[in-house]
């Protein structure tokens, strides 16, 4: 999850900044996020995207001010 664009980003900013210091001029913006990893166990790969769309909406993710996106990867065995 990662703060929607028209949130201010303080930490972002204080990772911009201490790129730039470090000699990375190249760096424009940086946005600083979180990650949630899940296991679970789902029928089919379309029942485990929308029960995992359903828990960000639900819970993991803040939907004023952040944006959130996922990946399945699907486990051997």
């Amino acid at each position: 999850m990662t703060l929607k664009p028209v949130v201010n980003d303080p930490q972002g900013l204080a990772v911009t900044q201490g790129l730039h210091a470090l000699g990375y001029a190249e760096v424009m913006e940086s946005r600083v996020g979180k990650q949630v990893q899940l296991r679970l166990s789902a029928a089919d790969r379309g029942q485990a995207e929308a029960r995992v769309d359903e828990m960000c909406q639900r819970l993991l993710c803040n939907g004023v001010i952040e944006d959130y996106r996922f990946r399945l990867d699907e486990e051997d065995g």
